[in-house]
């Protein structure tokens, strides 16, 4: 068996024998009180959770659950920045909070690498992606992305509504990364697929969960397998040929870091990209704004980042402790609002509102802490390229019917359908 076959046999063999780990109880349906029994996979949550957030972060900033085998809701930016900043206390090792907690044994490392990592092997496996998405490296892909924008909105030709979020935003993530990688560029509806299994299913029974992480797991298998044969230049290539400590990247490492880019790569900026047409399809005094005043998007750009933050993230807590106020158990959840802390009174003026025009905008939308999304400078060009593209050709729009957006549910929020009429 040559080296090669050893590492696509040894792939299936890790992805095997990565468990989505021990099953939880839990309860969907209506919830009888947010304080004490917050679900985040309801519909009024997806629907439109700031009021929520809102209540609790007046009268119980840290709320508490019994779902998905208990956890924990912090609604104050202290609270959100103390925690992502405590890696003693609290374990990267899984991200998604659902009916399942990886054994513990998966740390330091976790199943999707760096994100899923605790020190100090995070900062190897961070360090090991960073060259890829610096400044630079970042700005040889603006013009094709901006080929790709135009050509997305020639395709609007005629039609006098098109769904924003299906017709435009989720494709330009797709394509970015899947240029990246070196994956077939056509390829994007399986992906939307992958990330809907991965981020919007976690409450589906285990077999389910299970074949669906089997066809991620088998199209990656596919795509080594066509680098192996066939090398190139690209982050596949990268990650099959990298090195940590002189020896070759296990084959789970490189499976979980090709899955966390293909997962969240795309759906956190499409669901940025969405929500600020979303925004400024319902808001003309803004779209008129930036039409009028072009150079005032990249500021925009960072309000309608902090106001409609696309990413929660997931710790679990290391051991039974007392925690400003409360008594947290071992491999409790916790859930790690950003949005909830980007619209904390106590950390922006004017918290509630969006303000184009602000100036001083420390927001957490990319996260806080060892974690912070190392891919931000990409996600930042492909929001700014969507909306300058979108704005110069489509300078007027409105919602079409405002009862028929759709938001996804989970961790990664953005909207699912997004009907704008044109002009």
């Amino acid at each position: 068996m040559s080296v090669d076959d050893r590492f696509t046999e040894n792939f299936r063999d890790a992805q095997q024998d990565t468990p989505l780990g021990t099953r939880n109880e839990i309860v969907t349906g209506p919830v009888s009180d947010w304080a004490t029994d917050f679900s985040h996979l309801e519909p009024e949550w997806a629907a439109d959770p700031y009021p929520i957030l809102e209540d609790l972060r007046e009268r119980c900033p840290i709320a508490r659950t019994e779902r998905f085998g208990g956890g924990w809701l912090p609604t104050r930016y202290e609270d959100v920045a103390s925690i992502a900043y405590d890696t003693d206390r609290f374990s990267s090792r899984s991200i998604i909070m659902g009916n399942f907690r990886p054994p513990r044994e998966h740390a330091p490392i976790g199943g999707s690498p760096p994100i899923s990592s605790d020190p100090p092997f995070h900062h190897h496996a961070r360090r090991l992606l960073l060259p890829a998405f610096t400044k630079t490296a970042v700005s040889r892909r603006e013009a094709a992305t901006r080929e790709f924008c135009h050509a997305l909105i020639d395709a609007f030709e005629g039609r006098p509504v098109v769904d924003a979020a299906r017709d435009y935003a989720q494709h330009i993530p797709a394509r970015v990364i899947a240029d990246m990688l070196g994956f077939p560029p056509e390829d994007g509806p399986r992906f939307r697929r992958f990330i809907e299994n991965v981020l919007e299913g976690v409450n589906l029974p285990p077999e389910q969960r299970i074949a669906a992480m089997d066809e991620l797991f088998d199209y990656l298998q596919i795509q080594i397998r066509d680098h192996i044969d066939h090398p190139r230049d690209d982050l596949t290539g990268f990650l099959l040929d990298a090195e940590l400590g002189g020896q070759k990247l296990q084959p789970s490492h490189v499976a979980g870091t090709m899955a966390l880019l293909l997962i969240a790569g795309i759906d956190t900026t499409w669901s940025a990209i969405g929500a600020s047409l979303w925004h400024l399809a319902r808001t003309p005094a803004d779209r008129e704004r930036l039409v009028a005043e072009p150079g005032l998007l990249p500021t925009a750009m960072e309000e309608l980042l902090r106001a409609y933050a696309p990413v929660t993230m997931a710790r679990l807590v290391k051991d039974d402790m007392r925690w400003n106020g409360v008594d947290m158990r071992a491999d409790d959840w916790i859930l790690l609002s950003f949005p909830a802390a980007n619209r904390d009174p106590a950390q922006f003026e004017r918290a509630g509102e969006v303000v184009i025009d602000r100036e001083v905008n420390r927001h957490a939308a990319f996260g806080l802490g060892i974690h912070r999304c190392v891919g931000s400078h990409l996600a930042r060009m492909e929001l700014r390229v969507a909306l300058e593209v979108w704005l110069a050709r489509v300078p007027e729009f409105g919602l079409a019917d405002p009862e028929a957006v759709t938001w996804s549910t989970g961790q990664v929020r953005g909207p699912r359908k997004l009907p704008v009429r044109l002009g």
